[in-house]
């Protein structure tokens, strides 16, 4: 119960945080449920509506992991679908340790939070919905070990207005 309790309290505290910025457009996180890990072909979804395509955005993907979480990296598929219905596919390495295994995120109790900038200063360039879905891709292992993946708690995506 006390873990529940930290998850519920970190996810509040990013609300809070988030809505005090002006320049975010859109922030999302989705919990993974624990029990189960994140299997690699389970997708994590996204979709937001873009209407300024003169502005410039920063582009971050969110990931918060158990202090036990056994690797010091997690990659990632992100799938986009277009407003004009074109599709692409990012590998992104997240690197959430460094090389002596010190967590990089902020951290809270047993929960650390990253931040990873994906893009920066990158337009959208059709106005509409857009779709991201996240797919595990750890591939180097047991994969026993891998899929389904356990200790990444939450995985999220903030998009906001560049700063001038």
């Amino acid at each position: 119960m006390k873990f529940v309790f930290k998850i519920a309290f970190c996810f509040f505290v990013v609300c809070v945080l988030a809505s005090c910025n002006k320049n975010v457009v859109y922030t999302k996180y989705e919990r993974i449920e624990e029990e189960k890990g994140w299997p690699a072909k389970q997708l994590i979804n996204f979709e937001t509506e873009i209407t300024d395509t003169n502005q410039l955005y920063n582009v971050y993907i969110n990931v918060r992991n158990a202090e036990a979480y056994p690797y010091k990296n997690l990659f990632l598929f992100l799938h986009t679908t277009y407003p004009n219905q074109t599709t692409s596919v990012d590998t992104i390495e997240c690197v959430l340790a460094d090389e002596q295994g010190h967590w990089l995120g902020k951290g809270l109790g047993d929960l650390y939070d990253n931040t990873i900038l994906f893009k920066k200063n990158t337009h959208f360039k059709h106005a509409g919905k857009y779709k991201f879905a996240f797919e595990q891709a750890m591939r180097y292992g047991n994969k026993n070990e891998i899929d389904p993946l356990f200790l990444i708690m939450d995985v999220g995506m903030t998009i906001e207005k560049a700063s001038e």
